[in-house]
């Protein structure tokens, strides 16, 4: 078997060779040698992670897909609710007046505005351009002077070490080659520069509501969750501790609405991916998510019979480049 292109940490690094068997065993073991500028490092990787590399995916269709769905209902709706997140992590990364920011997956704009709030010079970047319109609408009420430009995070059109800080809330996640998006933002962040991310747990309520939709409709086989960036382990693998230093702090976001009829209400018709979801279900798959998520809500629920207060954990990440 060859591997060629196969990206490593948080760079892109050819892959010299391939060792090992791939006996479709979860014992089975390979081996990679990878190069990194002068140095070469060895991977020990197993036949899972193997099979899947060497399995032809169609990323490009999945993100077809995605921007379909993000495109559908008006996440802004919902996204401008999130504003706390950003100005917390505009905090968090340390952001600078007159420091070059980009926004990457940036949605409707919450890092955006917090980081030309604090007077940086701000490129606000997704693929999706109705969100950009969303979030370009936000600046100009407030008179800031924001760069919006349409960009997908896995092929940033922007020179090597351009900004000093990248952010993304809740975005560049959801990013269907989660390996290459990382590797972007390391590789347009300077040296000496801040990577900041806010990423949703697998445990957390948001991480356990995509994984209700995962079960009334399975993702495609190729599809990675996106709650792999609220994992630690996952940052510090593919954020490798000799080019990054990577600082984790355990966060909530109080999703804040009447009962969870409400939540799910205000969800099915402006949240993208629910949107979606409810709209290819028949009507009786329809209820079944409705009183799965229903269940979720409910048991996660903080504020008691009179509300919906309802804590879901994130990652406040900041990544400094060495």
């Amino acid at each position: 078997m060859r591997l060629t292109d196969l990206h490593h940490s948080s760079a892109k690094c050819p892959v010299y060779g391939v060792a090992g068997r791939l006996a479709g065993t979860p014992g089975s073991l390979g081996a990679i040698v990878s190069k990194h500028g002068p140095r070469r490092s060895l991977c020990i990787l197993s036949a899972t992670e193997l099979a899947v590399m060497s399995t032809p995916i169609d990323l490009t269709a999945l993100k077809e897909r995605q921007k379909v769905a993000w495109a559908s209902g008006d996440y802004a709706v919902i996204g401008t609710t999130l504003q706390i997140v950003g100005e917390s992590l505009a905090e968090a990364c340390d952001l600078r007046c007159d420091e070059q920011v980009l926004d990457v997956a940036a949605g409707n704009g919450n890092a955006t505005l917090a980081a030309a709030r604090r007077g940086c010079v701000v490129t606000s970047t997704d693929y999706v351009a109705a969100l950009l319109e969303r979030g370009q609408d936000r600046a100009r009420a407030e008179h800031l002077e924001v760069i919006f430009q349409v960009a997908d995070a896995e092929a940033l059109p922007f020179p090597d070490e351009s900004y000093d800080a990248v952010l993304s809330t809740f975005g560049v996640m959801f990013a269907p080659d989660q390996v290459t998006a990382a590797a972007e933002l390391g590789r347009v962040c300077r040296r000496g520069g801040r990577i900041g991310m806010a990423n949703w747990t697998p445990e957390g309520f948001v991480g356990q509501m995509f994984k209700i939709l995962g079960q009334h409709l399975p993702p495609p086989a190729v599809a990675q969750p996106p709650s792999n960036w609220g994992s630690d382990a996952w940052l510090h693998k593919h954020f490798d501790d000799r080019d990054f230093v990577v600082r984790v702090t355990r966060s909530h976001f109080n999703f804040r609405y009447r009962s969870a009829a409400h939540f799910i209400d205000i969800f099915r018709h402006w949240y993208g991916p629910v949107h979606k979801a409810f709209a290819v279900l028949s009507a009786e798959a329809g209820q079944a998510l409705e009183e799965d998520l229903t269940e979720l809500l409910n048991r996660s629920n903080r504020a008691g019979e009179a509300s919906l207060v309802v804590p879901s954990e994130y990652l406040e990440v900041v990544i400094t480049k060495r």
